[in-house]
């Protein structure tokens, strides 16, 4: 098995990922603890017919070729780190059966565009691209590989050689709005939110209605950042939400500047991607995980057994895509059971999070009492549920 990274972003069509056969034992900083190996500053090739740029792999035609594209960096510790722990679990089951690329700090758009068409014009058989402003990049260079499988996560968009995949993190994020409003004090809470697109939305909601189903007075302040990942832009919101009075915050972001805000002001934090507790443990009080590893196992098992198919993978508690963090101490015992009852309640399909009666935040009628809303609605959400204060379109 060779795995191969670029923790650069690729600027331009002619940068390309390159294979490195193995670690040099010379050098201590050519392999990262679990013996994959990274590239270093300028060592991305171009496509230029060499190794790794024939489309050939190594030669072998029972390996599979894996790419990965991620938006933030694999060390974020967040969502594209929990994406890289996937990738490392296909590494560890299927050993020299699969070449792995990862490709990180990509900007959506046209250089996402570049960057899996180079993926695919090198031959990998199978391309995951984990970020939603991946989708129409990648659907364009699937059009041009018909032959190559594509996953995008978090879209909605699938063709013949395209699937798409997700989970239900609204079911996490409940809990995490039960446990925020069990530890504050005075119910202003607050959420530091990336963009308004039905996954933040459907998180946010979900975060207040848990909130809510607590503390019934309860109000969440949204503040839009226009970034995923962006350490100083996202505490800097979270700080602008705890002048304004929150004591516990929520957050759609990939880095902990939230959480660490949150400590400096005595504050509480539920998280998201990862279990970061140790890193703030003062303002921990839990988050939405995941585990991605059976899916990406799975996916790469059918394109070996000639048995892929495309579709809308949507994960769930149930199956243990959907995670809950530990709890930190601010979390009250009595919350605590109520956290862990309503989980139990949601893997056995007795509860579900978006279940009537539920008012937008102008006051009308959106779930009526004893219905649900199907997951084509949760996934086209474009409101925000009493509560919330701010713009639902940011």
């Amino acid at each position: 098995m060779r795995v191969r990274r670029s923790l650069l972003p690729l600027l331009a069509a002619a940068l390309v990922a390159t294979a490195c056969g193995g670690a040099d034992p010379s050098d201590p900083g050519s392999a990262d603890d679990d013996g994959t190996t990274t590239e270093a500053d300028g060592a991305a090739a171009e496509d230029d017919g060499t190794e790794d740029g024939d489309g050939d792999g190594d030669g072998d035609g029972d390996v599979i070729r894996v790419g990965f594209v991620h938006t933030s960096p694999v060390t974020d510790g967040g969502w594209t780190t929990s994406h890289d722990r996937g990738a490392q679990a296909v590494a560890e089951e299927f050993g020299d059966a699969v070449e792995i690329t990862t490709i990180d700090s990509v900007a959506e758009g046209p250089d996402a565009e570049r960057v899996i068409e180079d993926l695919a014009r090198q031959g990998h058989d199978i391309i995951f691209a984990t970020s939603f402003g991946f989708m129409e990049p990648m659907l364009a260079v699937a059009e041009q590989y018909p032959d190559i499988v594509f996953e995008h996560a978090t879209g909605y968009m699938t063709a013949d050689n395209m699937g798409n995949y997700f989970g239900a993190a609204e079911e996490g994020r409940y809990l995490e709005g039960m446990a925020a409003a069990g530890a504050s004090e005075t119910g202003e809470l607050g959420y530091v939110a990336a963009f308004p697109i039905p996954e933040v939305l459907r998180g946010i909601n979900a975060w207040t209605l848990g909130a809510r189903s607590v503390n019934p007075d309860a109000t969440v302040r949204v503040v839009w950042t226009s970034t995923w990942y962006d350490p100083e832009t996202e505490g800097q919101a979270a700080q602008g939400l705890l002048d304004a009075g929150v004591d516990a915050i929520g957050m759609h972001q990939d880095t902990p500047a939230t959480g660490q805000a949150a400590a400096g002001a005595g504050a509480y934090w539920t998280g998201y991607h990862s279990d970061r507790s140790e890193e703030v443990p003062e303002a921990w009080l839990t988050a939405t995980i995941w585990d991605w590893a059976p899916f990406y196992i799975e996916r790469v098992q059918q394109v070996m057994d000639g048995t892929w198919e495309s579709e809308s993978y949507y994960g769930s508690m149930a199956d243990g895509m959907v995670n809950l963090a530990p709890f930190g101490d601010a979390v009250p015992d009595d919350i605590r059971t109520e956290i862990e009852t309503r989980q139990q309640e949601i893997i056995d399909g007795e509860f579900a999070p978006f279940t009537g009666p539920i008012l937008d935040q102008n006051g009308d009628e959106i779930v009526a009492e004893g219905d649900s809303m199907s997951l084509e609605e949760l996934l086209s959400i474009d409101f925000f549920v009493e509560g919330v204060i701010g713009s639902p379109t940011g």
